[in-house]
């Protein structure tokens, strides 16, 4: 993996920094809330904390989650015969039953309703 890739994949320091202060934020907020609801009634403060893991409950159980079998990004070298010179690139995804492996499908320019195909090993099998 080059260093521009690393870079890439891994937050900063800072930026971590900045998620956990959000966080920290958002509980003290939520505390001082809770504990004036519980200072102003018993019954008020339990509500609004059933209130609360309730819509918790809800909003994780009705949240997307993201397809962790979405395709891969195609790879720096794309495969290339004396076939798909000058093509589209149409799309790439996984090869279903072979794991390390690529679907390139290309267009030519002359004939849109014509699809070529490559099946390909992913740029990190090819090192």
């Amino acid at each position: 993996m080059g260093r521009r890739e690393q870079a890439a994949e891994e937050p900063t320091e800072t930026e971590e920094r900045s998620a956990l202060a959000g966080a920290v934020v958002v509980v003290l907020l939520l505390a001082v809330v809770f504990g004036a609801l519980f200072a102003v009634s018993d019954a008020a403060g339990i509500l609004a904390t059933v209130a609360a893991c309730t819509a918790a409950v809800w909003w994780s159980v009705t949240r997307r989650v993201s397809d962790s079998s979405a395709p891969p990004p195609p790879g720096e070298q794309r495969p290339s015969c004396r076939e798909c010179a000058g093509h589209t690139l149409i799309g790439v995804a996984p090869l279903e039953g072979q794991k390390g492996m690529l679907i390139y499908k290309s267009a030519p320019p002359d004939r849109p309703n014509h699809t070529h195909v490559h099946i390909a090993p992913t740029a990190d099998q090819d090192a």
